[in-house]
């Protein structure tokens, strides 16, 4: 249960391009201010979890650096989850994700965890 008393703020990325900075901008932002953040990187935005995937965003000029994003709302204990669709369909095996924190579930286990979410974002 987040600080406000709702569930958790929920970001959902579907996007392994235009919609990777706003998601950790948001997610990061979240656990900035105390909310329960989940994030769930769908199939089409699980190249973004890869090793070095992170790199190729940074120095955009205006924006901040997504792997410090990324490493902070881990640090915070925000959740980073991956859909395990996205292993066979992408060719993706654990050793190859750029954090051993990052979780694999399926998307009903995902939709329990999500439940009774006080904040919703998808990109």
């Amino acid at each position: 249960m987040s600080e406000n008393g709702s569930g958790p703020m929920v970001v959902i990325c579907n996007s392994d391009s235009a919609g990777v900075m706003p998601t950790f901008i948001m997610g990061a932002s979240g656990v900035g201010i105390g909310e329960d953040v989940l994030m769930f990187f769908c199939p089409n935005g699980a190249n973004v979890l890869l090793k070095g995937e992170l790199e190729k965003f940074q120095g955009k000029k205006g924006l901040p650096d997504p792997v410090e994003l990324f490493n902070t709302i881990l640090d915070e204990g925000g959740r980073i989850i991956l859909c395990e669709l996205a292993l066979e369909a992408k060719g993706i095996r654990k050793e190859d994700l750029r954090d051993e924190r990052i979780e694999i579930l399926n998307a009903p286990s995902f939709l329990l965890a999500a439940q009774g979410a006080g904040i919703t974002l998808t990109f």
